[in-house]
């Protein structure tokens, strides 16, 4: 761990997988063309999975439009999908399949993600998405976000988010502290 914390405290409007109760917190800032994030994926889902409960993944936007001149694009289309409900379908379509990321690879995502095809094409559209993924923008930078993806482990920076393999140990880390502190409470 190391670095500025996590400025923004997950809230409602964050997308969350996993339960509200959960031991831990990951909070991941992620770019749906960024590589490295995609390359991460596999194993956030395999986290949660051996950490099911004590676990919670929240995913916020920090597309580099700069770098991945179709981040934006995508990130309003799991905007669009959240609007159905559909937020992580989408999410996981996304960083299975990080080259195709045009406008008509993400209708044949929405499709794939079980969509209102006509509601999908207006709500991409819609400029009042671009206002949700710039306040997960804005919170990424008041935490001093630079780079996708970062990570924080309840609040706390994971220094080296390359190494998706240590976050295992973060996460376990944070589980077993959180816990100690829950018996110390008692």
């Amino acid at each position: 761990m190391g670095g500025p914390p996590l400025i923004d405290p997950v809230d409602d409007a964050d997308h969350v997988r996993g339960d509200s109760t959960s031991l831990v917190t990951l909070v991941e800032y992620a770019d749906f063309a960024c590589l490295n994030c995609a390359r991460a994926f596999p194993l956030l889902v395999r986290y949660l999975e051996e950490f099911k409960g004590t676990l919670r993944l929240v995913f916020r936007h920090f597309p580099l439009g700069w770098e991945h001149p179709d981040s934006g694009l995508a990130a309003r289309a799991a905007e669009a999908a959240a609007r159905q409900g559909k937020f992580w379908e989408m999410h996981d379509e996304l960083f299975r399949n990080p080259g195709l990321l045009h406008r008509e690879a993400l209708h044949a995502h929405a499709a794939s993600a079980g969509l209102d095809l006509g509601r999908f094409s207006v709500d991409l559209d819609d400029p009042s998405i671009v206002a949700r993924i710039e306040r997960d923008v804005a919170s990424g930078r008041a935490s001093s976000i630079n780079a996708t993806p970062s990570f924080f482990v309840d609040g706390a920076r994971y220094a080296n988010s390359r190494n998706v393999e240590g976050l295992r140990e973060a996460i376990f880390d944070a589980a077993m502290r959180n816990t100690e502190r829950l018996l110390k409470d008692r």
